[in-house]
């Protein structure tokens, strides 16, 4: 999805956003966009404990504009899959599986659901409510990105993650653990807690030439 905003091309993407910690010390940040414009995909940040951030994503057009969005000392393309049944999810990109589990809503997920899902993915409000955000430690779901693009981030449901299992290069990543310190892909992290949320993420291009082919027509 995109639109056009005061000369500026707006991609809006429409999903999941996972952030998980493993007693390793290695952070997980996996992204579940059935509706985007370059057609529904996965990706996944891994920061590994020494800090060298690794991207993973399943072609070219979207390892380029996520790279561009975001900082990596590395970039893959390679098959990236997310299965869903119920609570319980599988990711599996190359030599990385994880699993995990997600639990009831708590509090916070209840606040966000109340808001109406349209007002909670414009940019205006979500600008308005971003003070509030900073009450989580290192959460910000607005700010500047790579390549003079900006970001929304509209969160719209939350679930904790109760459960998780890794595996990455023959490597068990040990138990499921807090998100620390932050992740360094972009302007935040994701909450400490491990949690899944329901989000609508837009992003801002700097000139309108910066669109990517490949991108859906824009949808209103």
């Amino acid at each position: 999805m995109s639109r056009r905003s005061a000369g500026r091309t707006r991609l809006r993407f429409d999903g999941w956003i996972t952030g998980i910690g493993t007693s390793s010390g290695t952070r997980a940040v996996v992204g579940y966009w059935p509706r985007a414009p370059f057609g529904p995909f996965a990706d996944v940040m891994l920061e590994r404990p020494d800090g060298h951030r690794v991207l993973l994503a399943p072609t070219p057009l979207i390892a380029t504009f996520v790279a561009g969005t975001y900082a990596f000392d590395e970039v893959r393309i390679v098959p990236v899959r997310v299965d869903v049944a119920e609570q319980d999810w599988t990711v599996e990109a190359s030599t990385l599986t994880l699993r995990f589990t997600t639990g009831r809503r708590g509090l916070l997920g209840f606040l966000l659901r109340a808001v109406p899902a349209p007002l909670a993915a414009r940019p205006g409000w979500i600008s308005c409510v971003a003070v509030l955000a900073r009450a989580l430690p290192g959460v910000r779901i607005c700010g500047s990105a790579g390549a003079g693009r900006y970001e929304w981030y509209g969160a719209k449901d939350l679930h904790p993650v109760v459960a998780a299992h890794a595996r990455y290069e023959g490597e068990d990543l040990g138990l499921l653990a807090t998100v620390e310190p932050p992740v360094r892909f972009g302007f935040g992290s994701t909450p400490r807690r491990p949690c899944l949320v329901r989000v609508t993420t837009t992003v801002a291009l700097k000139r309108q030439n910066d669109t990517l082919r490949g991108a859906a027509p824009a949808e209103r």
